[in-house]
């Protein structure tokens, strides 16, 4: 007899050794075999409820997909994913799975929770690397047009909506490639551009027009592509990619880097192909990372791959209170990254030729929760050191691009300039025009981009059907 599903053990994913992967670009972990795939699966009580699909921003059917993986029905699991998240491959290995639909998880009140993130990219993965990738049913052509100014995983996911729908969908892209955020902002050793790639050319099955190198508001306004290019409805989701630094002495000195400048040119412009690639980056033999977020965990991560001995990640508050995901903190641990916690830089200091050569750096303590929610950080007065330094990384957010706003006076803006959009529909101030994504809500996770952007497909899928 088979022991109950609520007894058997999580499945753990088999992963490069620390050792190894610090060499490398390489993904960190190796995937499921179909038999841990299958073990896992069979973990599932399958519940009446789904508590799981609640905690997920587009409503993957998950029990569904998980009782075909138990079937040993791979390639149909990941047609069940598609039916509401075009990016599984890409959801299955960044998103917090465990503060959303694991969260929710029976398994987990009394033990462990089913592995939902890591069966979906077991199943996109199946299904691509065996050819099985089908193109979805699509209905009749409806006459009406949609520009989706950004690729990133809001763009991507409304475009693959509304062309489901019928609708002539154009992407245009600021950069030279697609992906947004998930192509500049995350590591190789995270997400393969590889497999990215294959998820996007799939949107040219679904008759996706793709254009890079085109910057709307410079190429076009958001006006012109209306009123002169055709287009019935336009969605927002350039993202939240202006990078921000912490205005202390000494951010101007050559050596300190934003995180955003520091991986595009690691991810987009590959420049951590060494031998095959002309990017300049970086690498330091003593860098500092600021923030403790998942981008921060990247940019420390990057750096060591990159050859730096000496990688500090400095973070203002304790460990509990670091926003990135317990997976990467514990890969950047295991990878010999210092974690200098309750600490910040409040000087940058540059040698006689203007390159940075130390940081001085002010030791914290916890104080009252703030606006956050989080214990606010406060100043041991007198506790200070010096750090030195070559390389500084500033990881502590990004504000939203100006480029839209600046150039559509009539779209409503926030005090901190991102666009205002109904929360249920993405709809902003001007008609026939929404938006969703971080450049609404400031930096979010990506299945949180792609639940707005799906939101917003439906949205204006009715506002075009009106409108006929």
């Amino acid at each position: 007899m088979s022991a109950k599903p609520s007894k058997l053990p999580r499945q753990s994913m088999p992963e490069q050794s620390p050792q190894d992967r610090i060499t490398n670009f390489n993904e960190v972990p190796l995937g499921y075999s179909e038999e841990q795939a299958i073990a896992e699966a069979s973990r599932c009580l399958q519940c009446k409820k789904s508590p799981c699909v609640a905690g997920c921003p587009v409503q993957v059917d998950i029990p569904g997909f998980i009782a075909l993986v138990r079937e040993g029905k791979f390639a149909q699991a990941a047609r069940k994913i598609k039916e509401t998240n075009v990016l599984p491959a890409v959801c299955g290995r960044v998103c917090p799975q465990e503060d959303q639909c694991e969260a929710l998880c029976v398994l987990g009140k009394k033990g462990e929770p089913v592995a939902v993130g890591r069966l979906e990219r077991f199943v996109a993965d199946y299904e691509r690397e065996h050819d099985l990738m089908q193109k979805p049913e699509l209905e009749a052509a409806t006459g009406k047009k949609v520009a989706i100014v950004g690729s990133g995983p809001a763009g991507l996911t409304c475009a693959a909506e509304l062309a489901r729908q019928g609708h002539a969908v154009t992407i245009f892209e600021a950069l030279h490639e697609m992906g947004g955020v998930l192509v500049y902002g995350i590591p190789e050793f995270r997400l393969p551009k590889k497999i990215l790639k294959v998820e996007i050319e799939a949107l040219k099955d679904l008759g996706v027009e793709l254009q890079t190198s085109a910057v709307i508001g410079k190429l076009d306004t958001i006006e012109e592509l209306m009123a002169e290019e055709g287009f019935d409805a336009v969605f927002v989701g350039t993202g939240a990619g202006l990078p921000t630094f912490m205005g202390i002495d000494g951010e101007n000195l050559l050596g300190v880097y934003s995180a955003n400048e520091f991986l595009t040119r690691s991810n987009l412009m590959r420049a951590y192909e060494f031998g095959h690639s002309d990017t300049p980056i970086a690498r330091g033999q003593r860098v500092m990372v600021v923030g403790g977020g998942n981008v921060a965990m990247d940019s420390a991560r990057t750096a060591k791959r990159l050859g730096a001995e000496k990688v500090i990640l400095a973070y203002r508050r304790s460990r509990e209170e670091m926003p990135a995901r317990a997976e990467e903190i514990h890969h950047a641990e295991e990878e010999g990254i210092e974690f200098h916690l309750l600490t910040a830089p409040i000087a940058l200091a540059g040698d006689d030729e203007g390159r940075l050569a130390s940081a001085t750096m002010q030791r914290m303590q916890l104080g009252e929760p703030d606006d956050s929610g989080r214990r606010r950080p406060v100043p041991i007065e007198g506790d200070v050191y010096d750090e030195p330094l070559d390389v500084a990384i500033i990881a502590i957010g990004a504000g939203a691009n100006p480029l839209i706003s600046s150039t559509t006076p009539e779209l409503e803006i926030n005090k901190w300039g991102y666009i205002v959009a109904d929360e249920a529909t993405g709809a902003t101030s001007m008609a026939g025009v929404y938006a969703g994504g971080d450049i609404v809500t400031g930096a979010a996770t990506v299945i949180e981009a792609m639940g707005a952007g799906r939101r917003a497909a439906a949205a204006i899928h009715e506002y075009l059907s009106e409108s006929a």
